[in-house]
């Protein structure tokens, strides 16, 4: 490659000791007494202005605080409403209402398919206790609970469904703790 001689547009940024040469360079020199007299007044004149506008809106602030305090609106009353009002805002948005549209509808419908499970449950339940095994161990208890009651219980036999029979048994047991009564020996016991 060729070395380029410097020319009049130079292509290289500007280097930190380029740019503090230029900014010791007294630009004030290139300004006229009379410019650098409006330029004074100017900037007298807007610091004034600027000083003006922070006490106005101290004021202003403090007046803001007052009223605040007088209608009995403090931060967090402040907080609810800003709060009420994002939310109110919130719930007029276009996405929001398809979501909640969208929200319900599947709600609804895993409230039907809850209720279907819980349908199907209850009807297998039913059927189970229907079926031919379950009543074949329901007569199996029965027996098994009459052959018991007969042979701790006595001649008592009157038979009947399940639950009277689990009822008369437990009511019988409880009789037998409450009186004391002994228990029949193992040679009393024959199955």
């Amino acid at each position: 490659m060729e070395a380029k001689e410097p020319g009049l547009l130079e292509t290289e940024p500007l280097h930190e000791v380029d740019e503090e040469a230029i900014s010791d360079v007294d630009i004030s020199s290139f300004i006229s007494d009379e410019e650098r007299e409006e330029l004074k007044t100017e900037l007298a004149k807007l610091e004034d202005e600027i000083l003006t506008l922070r006490q106005v809106l101290a004021a202003k602030e403090k007046h803001l605080v007052e009223i605040k305090q007088k209608l009995g609106v403090n931060t967090l009353n402040e907080l609810k409403q800003n709060f009420s009002k994002g939310w109110h805002d919130m719930q007029t948005m276009t996405a929001y209402k398809k979501t909640q549209e969208t929200l319900s509808h599947a709600g609804q419908k895993a409230t039907a398919a809850l209720s279907n499970v819980g349908s199907a449950i209850t009807k297998k339940f039913g059927d189970m206790r229907n079926s031919p095994t379950f009543k074949s161990f329901e007569e199996k208890m029965e027996n098994t609970v009459t052959s018991f009651k007969t042979k701790v219980g006595g001649n008592n036999s009157s038979g009947g469904s399940f639950e009277e029979v689990l009822t008369s048994t437990a009511h019988a047991s409880a009789q037998d703790s409450s009186a004391g009564t002994r228990l029949p020996e193992d040679e009393d016991l024959q199955c």
